[in-house]
C-alpha cells in the first residue's frame, strides 16, 4: 500500500470551522491516512493512497462540503 501526499487548493473557506469540516469529509474516504487543511492558507494537504480514492473522488468530497477545490500540483 503506497501513499503519495497530494496538495489541493480550497477556496471559499471562511474560518476554522471549514477547515474541520472539509478533514471530517476527506477523514471518511477510503484510502486517505491523513488530511490538513489550513482555512488561512487556502490548501488541503492529503496523504493518499491512490489505488483506493483518487484525486477526483477529493476534489468531489471537498465540492459536496461547499467549497471549490483543485490539484495544487
Amino acid at each position: 500500500m503506497a501513499t503519495t501526499t497530494v496538495t489541493f487548493r480550497v477556496t471559499g473557506m471562511h474560518c476554522g470551522s471549514c477547515s474541520l469540516l472539509i478533514d471530517d469529509v476527506l477523514e471518511d474516504l477510503p484510502g486517505v491516512h491523513s488530511t490538513r487543511t489550513s482555512t488561512k492558507q487556502g490548501l488541503s494537504v492529503v496523504e493518499l493512497d491512490l489505488t483506493r480514492s483518487s484525486t477526483a473522488e477529493v476534489i468531489a468530497a471537498i465540492a459536496d462540503t461547499g467549497y471549490q477545490a483543485e490539484h495544487a500540483g
